[in-house]
């Protein structure tokens, strides 16, 4: 007989080859337990409270066509895109990811995304555009940063 590790303690098991094993005994760690064992009345109520929410907010998301979700997860990509394009300086490779992760779900979903594809598509062509102009933007920043440390050198004698 072997046993199987569970956070409760090791559990004896039948392998096989040794016969069957025998079952735990009756007041084994390995038995469910009341998970709200030990709280408070008060405790008990918000931890049977927020299960509820929970199982309700579940149910919510499983009545939502899945269109609908994965759409607002698309939304949420462009929005950490948007964000890191803002940051002071942007961060574009933490942008070109989040904006990369948009243009795979909205392209490699097409046809597939519902009603809301058209602003979908959109969002992408307009959060790409963003990007182009923020790189630009910069690498001109840096490209004036360059110019201005080459000129000061050279006017300058030694």
């Amino acid at each position: 007989m072997s046993t199987l590790w569970t956070p409760g303690g090791e559990i004896p098991v039948d392998d096989g080859r040794k016969g069957s094993g025998t079952p735990p005994p009756e007041d084994s760690p390995g038995q469910q337990e009341d998970p709200l064992a030990g709280l408070s009345d008060e405790e008990r109520a918000q931890a049977e409270e927020l299960a509820q929410q929970l199982t309700d907010a579940r149910e919510q998301i499983a009545n939502t066509p899945a269109s609908v979700v994965v759409g607002n997860h698309a939304m949420g990509l462009y929005e950490l895109g948007a964000i890191h394009l803002s940051q002071q300086p942007p961060n574009l490779g933490e942008s070109r990811l989040a904006i990369d992760a948009l243009g795979a779900l909205v392209e490699g979903m097409e046809g597939r995304l519902g009603e809301h594809e058209a602003t979908l598509n959109e969002a992408l062509h307009q959060i790409r555009m963003a990007f182009v102009q923020v790189s630009r933007a910069v690498e001109q920043a840096e490209q004036g940063a360059v110019d201005g440390e080459e000129g000061d050198s050279e006017g300058s004698e030694v």
